[in-house]
This record gives structure tokens, C-alpha cells and sequence, in this order.
């Protein structure tokens, strides 16, 4: 089951016009048995290409009904935006079924969270530094207090933004611990708990395979993809996300 607000926000995405082709066609292979809602994490990257055409017919429609002024900006949005609500959307589906808990949530919206400001800022001398947060997974007790949090960075290609998520992350790390560099830079960190920090890719450009990007991955708590291609250990399939959540958050 799920509440109010979850059923909102499915309601939500479904009527983004852009998510309406993708949605289509994950329902179909959801009907035919062809894949369950868990498999449908590691073929987000086939619903985005697989859709491309029809929602660029989309976007000309609206451009001739006056709705959009420049396709190429709305090309842009679109990338990042259909990327993140597909997650949020497979992840809610799930949760309908019963394969993730009542008390665990998914939201973009991080001021939405009890606590968000000590988990999300650390202080760094007078100034603060936030993560690169797109998605945030949490749990709460039976008195809705925080009791488990994942920080989810997306990305539909890795190039410099998967480096400027996992600094982040190293300079969590340095906040919690006792060190020289913590006192040099005056870095101040007092979260509630700590949050788990993992990121999640569908690879657009094939450089999940460059030594500098796989290096990368190793900072991150865990990562994943969402494709359906064969990896090493050094990133999950985007299906292993409701095992992690059910690992991690006992």
C-alpha cells in the first residue's frame, strides 16, 4: 500500500507528457510477464532510448501549440528529469508490491525530510558545502523519527559530475572522522546518522569502462546502472537497489 503523498506523486509522473511512451512500454513488458517491476530497474536505459522519437513528436507538438519555445532546452530537461522520476516510479511500483517496506521513502525533495539540513550541509570554516543530492531513500521509526538515509547522485552520463559527487562524499568522510584536515579547514558535520552515499548511471556514453570513471565508483558506498549490460563487482544493476535498501536498512 501505499499513502497519500505516494500515490500523488506516481500520479504526477504519469502525467508528465514526456514519461507517458516510457510508461507505456514498461507496462506492456509488466502485463506480458516479460519483466517484473524489480528486472525494470536494469532496462531504464532501453525505455529512455527506445521512447527518444516519440517524445521528440511530443515536444513538436507543443512547440507548434506555443506550450514550448526551444526544443533543444527542453531536450536538455527532459534527460535529467525522465532519468530521475523513472527511478522514483519503478521504486514506487515496487513498494505498491510489497517489495519494499511501509516505512520507507523515496523524494527529491530533500526539505521534506526530518533533519535534512544536519544531514545535508557541512560546514566548512564560515561557508557550507551540500551534496550533489538528486534522490533521497530514507526509514523512519514508528515515532517518524530518521533512523536510515541514502543519498542517491544521478547521472545520465559520468564525465565531471560523478567527480564533484564523490569529493562530496570524501569530504563527508574527512567531517566524520578525527583528523589534521577535519581542524585545518575547520570542517563541522553533526548529522543525526550518517547518511549512505551511492550513485546510479544509465551510462549514455559507454564510459562506465574508462579507468578514471571506474575509479571513481570505489568512493561511492554503492553504485549502479541501470542498463542491461554484464558488470564486475565495481557497479551493481539498478535491481540490486531494493536488496542494498533491504541489506542496509535493518
Amino acid at each position: 500500500m501505499l499513502n497519500k503523498d505516494e500515490i500523488k506523486t506516481l500520479q504526477e509522473i504519469e502525467s508528465k507528457y514526456y514519461m507517458q511512451p516510457m510508461i507505456v512500454k514498461i507496462n506492456v513488458d509488466i502485463s506480458t510477464k516479460t519483466l517484473s517491476f524489480q528486472e525494470i530497474f536494469n532496462h531504464l536505459y532501453g525505455y529512455l532510448v527506445d521512447c527518444k522519437d516519440e517524445v521528440e513528436t511530443l515536444i513538436q507538438k507543443r512547440i507548434q501549440e506555443g506550450e514550448i519555445k526551444d526544443a533543444s532546452q527542453a531536450r536538455k530537461s527532459i534527460a535529467g528529469s525522465a532519468f530521475s522520476n523513472l527511478i522514483v516510479w519503478v521504486f514506487l511500483k515496487n513498494k505498491e508490491q510489497g517489495s519494499i517496506n511501509q516505512n520507507i521513502f523515496i523524494t527529491s525533495k530533500i526539505s521534506s525530510i526530518p533533519q535534512w539540513q544536519d544531514l545535508f550541509l557541512i560546514k566548512v570554516g564560515e561557508e557550507t558545502q551540500k551534496p550533489d543530492v538528486d534522490l533521497v531513500i530514507y526509514k523512519l521509526d514508528s515515532a517518524n523519527s530518521l533512523q536510515k538515509c541514502l543519498i542517491l547522485s544521478l547521472k545520465t552520463s559520468l564525465r565531471e559530475r560523478a567527480g564533484q559527487t564523490y569529493k562530496w562524499k570524501l569530504l563527508m568522510e574527512i567531517a566524520n572522522a578525527e583528523s589534521s584536515i577535519k581542524e585545518k579547514y575547520d570542517i563541522s558535520y553533526n548529522p543525526p546518522i550518517l547518511p549512505l552515499v551511492c550513485f546510479a548511471t544509465v551510462n549514455f556514453y559507454n564510459e562506465i569502462n574508462n579507468p578514471q570513471h571506474r575509479g571513481m565508483f570505489k568512493f561511492f558506498d554503492c553504485a549502479f546502472i541501470g542498463k542491461n549490460i554484464q558488470t564486475g563487482d565495481f557497479i551493481k544493476p539498478l535491481s540490486h537497489l531494493i536488496d542494498y535498501i533491504s541489506e542496509n536498512f535493518q
